[in-house]
């Protein structure tokens, strides 16, 4: 139900349940957990996460879902976080591919990535406003993409947002035609991986680690981690090369 495939520097991870809307049930949300694991640990610079068939992704799996007790649910979203935080702690630059509607646990995972370019088809819902089980969860970084009241009329209208709107509230970084979704994606992809890698990894870590920090606290992580940063082969030989007027050797 996950095909992964290494073209170059960079690693394709694409949900194959189409006929299921590649909802996220347990055993999908560990392959594609495993496959982000194994992408983190090799030397590729880029991920893209794709999907096939008519709906990126419905989010959660209704029938997984309603088969659980307390405990079984809570169970299943401990696995789909630790995948969104996956997502966040791979070295690499992960962009999502959005071909169409992205829903729920879905557009969590849109969300979730590093950037995000979205076919001009595509739409982004969280729909459990209007329905029984409102999308807690899937808020978690929608909220931190969007803001407050943009989140605010996501989650209780459950309605459905074009690519258009996402890109300008900051859910997707570029909305497309869709027949250049693929050009879009590599272009940025292309663009966001270039440089040293190593330096690459860890500043996408100190990114994270401190978006949500008071600025009086963001900036003493960020000064110990740049200075800390200024001091490798990476970044003594990106000095050396805009000193020398040559193009550095990574």
């Amino acid at each position: 139900m996950v095909d992964v495939a290494r073209i170059g520097d960079t690693v394709r991870i694409t949900m194959t349940r189409a006929a299921k809307r590649n909802a996220l049930s347990e055993e999908h949300l560990r392959e594609l957990l495993a496959a982000f694991q194994q992408a983190g640990e090799s030397d590729a610079t880029g991920i893209v996460l794709a999907a096939d068939g008519p709906v990126f992704s419905a989010g959660h799996d209704f029938a997984d879902v309603g088969a659980r007790d307390l405990a079984g649910v809570r169970s299943l979203l401990d696995v789909c976080t630790e995948l969104m935080r996956t997502i966040h702690a791979v070295p690499q630059v992960v962009i999502a591919r959005v071909h169409a509607l992205a829903t729920a646990a879905g557009c969590q995972l849109v969300a979730s990535c590093d950037l995000a370019v979205a076919g001009e088809s595509a739409g982004f819902a969280l729909p459990g406003g209007k329905g029984g089980w409102f999308c807690h969860t899937p808020a978690v970084p929608v909220a931190r993409s969007i803001g407050r009241k943009r989140l605010m009329e996501l989650a209780l209208t459950g309605d459905v947002i074009d690519a258009a709107t996402a890109a300008d509230w900051g859910l997707i970084n570029h909305a497309v035609p869709d027949a250049s979704l693929d050009e879009a994606v590599d272009s940025l992809l292309a663009r966001a991986t270039r440089g040293g890698r190593e330096s690459k990894a860890y500043g996408k870590r100190v990114l994270y680690a401190q978006l949500d920090r008071p600025e009086q606290d963001a900036y003493g992580l960020a000064i110990e981690a740049m200075a800390a940063a200024s001091q490798t082969p990476e970044a003594r030989e990106g000095i050396a090369a805009f000193l020398e007027k040559r193009p550095p050797a990574f």
